[in-house]
């Protein structure tokens, strides 16, 4: 495989009434980004289920907006923690403290607080329960060896939540307030941070319509929470190649839907095609358009790129002939696609000892984001 290969983000038309065309990025673009060594490739351009303690909750009942209430502490913070950190996963863990902010429709958000991690009360009539009106986010923060907490990219994170707000009817915080609650959330879950190597806090951040609604209309008022939580590897095989199974059946987007925001809605309508796919064996599942059904979207947790030479939509055909495929998301990180599945063929990638590209990208952006490589594109927010 020669240096001069492009990535290609193979993610075709989505909902939210545009286009999300697959994108080619060109190692040698002149806008691209120093991520990757040298002698390697030079330049690359830009790419809820809780377990709870029981706890005693009331409902502020001045308004019928007002139907989340947080009460007395849920959780006792410990100056200990017991985790084997060389065996963490991609699971809940409950940590000490969550963030909360409230605003009505039409208002803006203001002050938000820290409150113990915990339960929620919400009303059964609550629009984010009836008609699916929310969104979520995901990030990561880092520990460094000099024990730095880093984060990276959180002003993206809070850009696309608004985008998403506006796409849902929802009020959103402002990039400011998103990324102040980040961090005081991070900061005050700190200990949670896993060692360097050993895993991220992922950071959850969720906005809802948490007021009652009856008929189909936007919630009366709004509640934006964040949690976190460490973790490991996303994928069960660790860092190793995973195995996609190509869906030709069910989809992940249609155009003019939500595709192109990050509600919650999305992800459940995955869950049938991706249960079946692990029962075969599978790691997860590749989407192809609802269209024409040849262009390739994403897979169920993560973006999809491979390899190519050539800038253009690319049909699923072409992803057989690949030289590498890879994914990547904020849970799952990099990750190298081993094997592809389609109509029962199957097709195996990175076998010939070449220098695979998405090695050397895990490696540069891991090493960007614990801190180990400069950061030129001023990426990182440092917090301590």
């Amino acid at each position: 495989m020669k240096t001069s290969a492009v990535f290609s983000n193979a993610v075709a038309t989505i909902g939210g009434g545009f286009r999300r065309e697959t994108t080619s990025i060109s190692l040698f673009s002149r806008n691209t980004l120093s991520l990757l060594p040298r002698n390697k490739l030079k330049k690359l351009q830009h790419q809820l289920c809780f377990n709870f303690p029981n706890t005693t909750t009331t409902i502020n009942s001045t308004s019928n907006a007002h139907t989340i209430g947080m009460d007395s502490p849920r959780s006792t913070p410990s100056d200990t923690i017991d985790i084997n950190w060389d065996t963490i996963g991609f699971g809940l863990v409950q940590t000490d403290y969550m963030y909360t902010m409230k605003c009505s429709l039409g208002e803006s958000f203001s002050k938000g607080e820290l409150v113990p991690f915990g339960n929620i009360n919400i009303s059964p009539c609550a629009g984010v329960l009836n008609y699916g009106q929310g969104l979520f986010e995901g990030l990561k923060a880092y520990r460094t060896k000099d024990d730095s907490i880093l984060l990276f990219r959180p002003r993206e994170n809070a850009s696309r939540m608004i985008n998403g707000a506006e796409r849902m009817c929802m009020p959103s915080p402002s990039i400011d307030q998103f990324v102040q609650a980040v961090k005081k959330t991070v900061l005050a879950n700190e200990k949670w941070i896993p060692p360097p190597g050993k895993g991220s806090l992922y950071i959850r951040p969720l906005l809802i319509g948490s007021g009652s609604v009856l008929g189909l209309a936007p919630a009366l008022e709004y509640t934006f929470l964040i949690y976190v939580s460490p973790v490991g590897n996303y994928f069960n095989k660790g860092l190793s190649p995973i195995n996609l199974i190509i869906e030709t059946e069910m989809h992940r987007a249609t155009p003019g839907g939500t595709g192109g925001v990050k509600t919650i809605g999305n992800y459940a309508a995955v869950l049938k095609a991706q249960g079946v796919a692990k029962a075969k064996g599978y790691t997860d599942v590749l989407y192809l358009d609802s269209v024409h059904k040849k262009y390739l979207e994403e897979v169920s947790s993560c973006n999809i790129f491979i390899v190519k030479v050539e800038e253009r939509r690319i049909i699923v055909d072409e992803l057989l002939n690949a030289d590498e495929v890879f994914c990547t998301g904020t849970a799952v990180g990099v990750s190298s696609v081993d094997s592809v599945t389609y109509l029962g063929k199957r097709v195996i990638y990175g076998r010939d000892g070449a220098d695979l590209v998405s090695e050397q990208l895990c490696s540069a952006l891991t090493g960007l984001q614990m801190g180990l490589v400069e950061d030129k594109m001023s990426w990182i927010v440092k917090l301590k």
